[in-house]
């Protein structure tokens, strides 16, 4: 049921998003929004590369 409403989601269901998101946040606040979604995808990024990398070092010590 969840892959269905994915596959439903197009054009005008984005713009609808980016109406409500402007209405609510404003102009002058969605680029502070933008900025720490960013930091925070990279701070995750890092974060699953380190572990991977402990993984990998710990698979070679057995």
């Amino acid at each position: 049921m969840f892959i269905n409403f994915i596959g439903a989601i197009g054009a005008p269901q984005v713009i609808l998003v980016v109406i409500v998101v402007l209405l609510l946040f404003g102009g002058r606040k969605i680029p502070e929004l933008m900025k720490g979604l960013g930091s925070g995808i990279k701070e995750f990024k890092k974060a699953t590369k380190d572990e991977k990398e402990t993984s990998d070092v710990e698979k070679k010590k057995e």
